[in-house]
């Protein structure tokens, strides 16, 4: 239905908190190929962004205003939305089985929701900050805004382990909302534009997303930074950013 089209690469390496480029990077950096633009509301300051199945989910924040969205993954339409609990600042989302886990930024809490209502279901505590989160079918993975990904227990979010993330063995900084596919994590990098493909096993970035080319594509100077990463099928993906008034179907990976 989607057909698949060629990477672009860029000849220049992008500069990334914490690794700036340097003439010895190994890492290939390339741009998205834009696929198909969709919809997507400007007041939405998103922090998680994941399709199952037929849905896309969509975690939006700020203090007050943070909400738990259902979308629909082809036009971009919100079918329903959910305030998060106690004004909690929400931050990144991930699915597991019929229940969605959202992190929250400094409030020391995780909240777990039901799918099938789009209500909350009870929080845990939440060591640190909340940042980004994706399962790779076995565990949770979390960002909290270093170059650290923490490992976590899908059940109860009990730590288990972690790993050190860097790109020619300079730390990667600014780790932000993730999305976990076929054993590999993609990260968004704050404060900018780009986009990290991350070995979870050693840490080592092995794929740079220099994705600053979408703000031509209608995305105001007043937007904030790309951060939102939701897997399609295949190289395919949708990217969108806090307040941005499209999501982008495009093509990644090599």
């Amino acid at each position: 239905m989607w057909a698949g089209l060629a990477l672009a690469f860029v000849g220049a390496a992008a500069v990334l908190p914490g690794a700036h480029a340097q003439p010895s990077d190994t890492v290939p950096v390339i741009e998205p190929v834009v696929l198909e633009e969709l919809a997507h509301d400007p007041e939405a300051f998103t922090q998680g962004f994941e399709i199952d199945g037929a849905v896309l989910y969509e975690g939006t924040g700020l203090a007050g205003a943070s909400q738990m969205r259902e979308l629909d993954p082809v036009t971009g339409e919100v079918r329903r939305e959910s305030a998060v609990p106690n004004g909690y600042f929400g931050e990144g989302i991930t699915v597991v089985g019929d229940r969605i886990w959202q992190l929250t930024y400094r409030d020391g809490v995780a909240v777990e929701w039901d799918t099938a209502t789009l209500a909350p279901v009870r929080e845990v505590p939440l060591d640190g900050e909340g940042w980004g989160l994706c399962f790779d079918g076995e565990r949770l993975i979390r960002s909290d805004g270093t170059n650290r990904l923490r490992f976590q227990n899908s059940d109860d979010l009990t730590e288990t382990g972690g790993v050190d993330v860097t790109r020619d063995g300079r730390a990667v900084d600014g780790l932000n909302e993730l999305e976990c596919v076929g054993g590999q994590v993609w990260a968004n990098l704050w404060p900018s534009d780009d986009i990290v493909r991350i070995d979870p096993q050693t840490g080592s970035v092995d794929l740079v997303v220099n994705a600053a080319g979408l703000r031509a594509r209608g995305i105001p100077a007043s937007a904030q930074v790309l951060n939102g990463i939701a897997h399609v099928q295949g190289n395919e993906f949708l990217l969108t950013g806090k307040d941005w008034p499209k999501t982008f179907r495009v093509q990644l990976g090599q």
